[in-house]
């Protein structure tokens, strides 16, 4: 079972300055053209970078892409690689932009 967060969620959390660990699985033009501040880790390539996120194996890992396909995919595949607490955000950056527009890019705390 896939969980998910909403863009409303995400933005409060990011809002009250939580560490969080948001991965971005767009590709890097798209992530330029706009981004929330995650980690860009495109889908693309995401099998190779899997030895950069073992040590979040049991944090809390919010996946985004641009509607919530690709980050769906990612969020099973690190699900069936024994990652515990992952979520998927619903809607991706489509939704983000609809919602909060573009002009409202929070930085992710590091």
């Amino acid at each position: 079972m896939m969980k998910e967060i909403s863009v409303q969620e995400l933005k409060e959390r990011l809002e009250k300055g939580e560490k969080l660990n948001v991965i971005d699985v767009r590709e890097e033009w798209e992530y330029e053209e706009f981004n929330i501040g995650a980690r860009n880790i495109p889908l693309s390539i995401f099998m190779s970078k899997m030895e950069e996120l073992q040590n979040l194996k049991d944090e809390e890992l919010i996946m985004h892409c641009k509607s919530g396909v690709r980050s769906a995919n990612a969020t099973h595949f690190l699900q069936q690689r024994g990652f515990t607490n992952v979520k998927n955000l619903s809607g991706g950056m489509e939704a983000w932009k609809k919602n909060f527009g573009h002009g409202y890019t929070p930085q992710i705390p590091k």
